[in-house]
């Protein structure tokens, strides 16, 4: 829809549009009355010689039928006389015409209507007598678009008035960019307004792509980036070891030699590291993020770290000039690879706003939960329940199997109770089979039950239930468990 411009200079324009047409439609219809006049003089003409015609018919009655005939012949050439002269020339010479009134010219480089000279000379008369003329301190050029648009759906005889309209303006695709007015993502080709290029995943155009970084391709990172490049993103990769990176270079992503020139070559870097000592290194090592980072460039930490970690990486990125936002996400690496993840943030707002499409393409829903900090602290409690209630339910397994019960049958009742859930069948699953390929680190969530204490003791709240929990991970990570899934806790009851 084309929105019409009420400044100023437009308001010129439909005075001046206005003006001209109150002036086209007062010579039309001075034109109309003449030819009404016209008319009615060829008509009181024709009655009389149909008159004199009638009078001569009665006085050769009687010479016979042959000049009965002559004068019904008179009669009918006089009757088809009048009915030529009752007609106005506009109207004779619209009937001739084979073509109807408001049609366009079959040959678009034919500008001129030679059927009807009347209406050409009648438009001919009008445009040359109109004339805008704009304020001295605002001159429009004579291709305003605005002004193009506003007399076309003015003018009553738009298959005239185009034509002539468009000549005295001279509206030009070289001037105005366009011939019409039309939304960013779309180009006039020969007067017809087409969408440029876009994204068939996305619907971005390429104005509206950003660049995309990401720093860190563990069982988190390598979903994301995946999701990522599958809907369209332009992303460019690194990670410590090299190696992991090859995949995705052949699913299309870059290549970034340093954190530094990841952040430095992109709008917006992601990263998503192990704990709050990489999350540092990552920022303030040597060909790190900080090096990077200038006014207007973005950082989003993934990671799921402490507060304090995070509130000390926000400022020295925010020091240089450019933006940060904290995303620490919920889920594991099935979640990641299905782009089923929970998204907490929290931070600089309008970059939340401006991760909204790579948020859809990583995860399920995201939390936007205010300053620097809150993110980092609900993401340790949601793994503090978690990693508890893993610690919980491999208690419970061992429990049974020592006292004779059937550790599947116990798995059926909390299937079929109030407990049930996609995690609870999952990891009972992993410990009966005995397959504890990680889909989440055992080293990670007793990282986060640590931090989740930690966080307790700060503010003088206790977490009973986090530390006995933590103890039994540890004992886990004694016995090599670490790089095995969470749910290798039970090994640590069993040993």
């Amino acid at each position: 829809m084309i929105k019409i411009n009420k400044g100023k200079r437009f308001q010129q324009a439909v005075d001046a549009v206005e003006e001209f047409l109150k002036k086209a439609k007062s010579k039309d219809q001075s034109s109309h009355n003449s030819a009404e006049e016209k008319n009615r003089r060829n008509s009181s003409e024709e009655r009389s010689k149909q008159n004199s015609g009638d009078e001569k018919r009665k006085a050769g009655l009687s010479e016979g039928k042959v000049r009965k005939n002559m004068g019904e012949g008179k009669k009918r050439v006089s009757s088809a006389s009048a009915e030529r002269g009752s007609k106005s020339p506009l109207k004779r010479a619209q009937e001739q015409s084979p073509r109807k009134r408001g049609r366009p010219p079959k040959d678009e480089k034919d500008l001129t209507i030679p059927e009807s000279s009347t209406v050409k000379g009648m438009v001919a008369g009008t445009m040359a007598g109109f004339k805008w003329q704009p304020s001295v301190s605002e001159p429009v050029k004579d291709g305003d678009p605005h002004f193009h648009h506003f007399l076309l759906s003015q003018t009553e005889k738009p298959a005239v008035c185009y034509q002539a309209i468009t000549k005295k303006l001279k509206v030009c695709e070289e001037e105005t960019g366009s011939t019409s007015i039309q939304a960013a993502d779309s180009t006039a080709v020969n007067g017809s307004i087409t969408p440029t290029d876009k994204n068939e995943i996305t619907g971005l155009t390429p104005i509206h792509v950003k660049r995309i970084g990401f720093l860190g391709l563990g069982l988190m990172g390598s979903g994301i980036v995946s999701n990522l490049l599958k809907m369209g993103h332009t992303v460019t990769v690194w990670n410590r070891t090299a190696e992991k990176c090859d995949l995705f270079i052949q699913e299309g992503a870059r290549l970034g030699r340093t954190p530094a020139e990841v952040v430095s070559t992109c709008d917006i870097t992601f990263a998503c590291v192990s704990d709050p000592k990489a999350a540092k290194d990552l920022v303030l090592g040597p060909s790190g993020v900080l090096q990077g980072i200038r006014p207007g460039k973005c950082y989003v930490d993934m990671s799921t770290v402490d507060a304090d970690t995070v509130t000390e990486l926000a400022q020295v990125i925010v020091s240089r000039g450019g933006r940060f936002l904290e995303a620490p996400v919920s889920g594991n690496q099935q979640l990641s690879n299905d782009g089923m993840l929970v998204i907490l943030a929290a931070g600089d707002r309008g970059l939340y706003e401006d991760c909204s499409s790579c948020f859809q393409a990583m995860g399920k829903t995201s939390f936007f939960l205010g300053e620097v900090g809150n993110a980092a602290k609900m993401m340790l409690i949601v793994n503090m329940v978690q990693g508890s209630f893993m610690a919980t339910i491999a208690e419970g397994l061992t429990l049974a199997q020592v006292t004779g019960q059937s550790q599947q049958t116990l798995l059926d009742i909390l299937n079929q109770g109030q407990l049930a859930s996609i995690f609870l069948d999952q990891k009972c699953q992993n410990i009966l089979q005995g397959n504890f390929k990680p889909d989440f680190y055992l080293k990670y969530i007793q990282k986060d039950l640590r931090l989740a204490i930690a966080l307790g003791d700060s503010v003088n709240h206790p977490t009973p239930m986090a530390a006995a929990a933590n103890e039994v991970y540890k004992r886990a990570k004694a016995l090599d468990q670490s790089d095995n899934d969470m749910s290798a806790v039970y090994r640590a009851y069993i040993h």
